[in-house]
């Protein structure tokens, strides 16, 4: 199936490959369908969430696990019935960034972190009840942290 993106033209994408969000995005509703696509060829720990239907609409992404050693939270219940989660396997957790120029200012939205099943294809974007957490939690900084911790 080919659709038109926001930053890669026109890319061919399986159906199989579709994350479907039952309810859409917060401020997003009428977008159910996205696909994740590599930042890069290259491996990176970015992605684009975009858009099936609507061309300009992409974010960036990244797994909040390899940046934030610290991140944890309980998924709801009512978030694991919905998604029909039966074993973590299933689950992937994304965060959207919020990319600033320079790239060092972008921020990562760990109140609001997206949660797919990545076997049956469906997501939901949760918002935390969490105070540690916020929407523009300092991107860069964590990753160099990691880094350094890793020497």
């Amino acid at each position: 199936m080919l659709i038109e993106t926001r930053y890669f033209g026109e890319v061919d994408i399986e159906e199989k490959g579709i994350i479907t969000f039952v309810q859409g995005l917060p401020g997003f509703i009428d977008e159910k369908r996205f696909v994740v696509i590599p930042f890069a060829e290259e491996e990176t720990p970015l992605s684009i969430l975009q858009s099936v239907k609507t061309p300009s609409l992409a974010f960036v992404i990244a797994n909040p696990f390899l940046f934030f050693q610290d991140y944890e939270f309980t998924m709801p219940d009512a978030v694991t019935a919905q998604l029909d989660i039966k074993d973590e396997k299933e689950v992937a957790v994304f965060v959207i960034l919020t990319v600033q120029d320079p790239f060092d200012k972008t921020t990562a939205n760990l109140k609001a972190p997206l949660v797919f099943n990545v076997q049956k294809g469906t997501g939901k974007q949760i918002v935390l009840n969490d105070e540690n957490y916020h929407t523009k939690h300092q991107f860069l900084r964590e990753l160099q942290y990691v880094a350094k911790g890793d020497e």
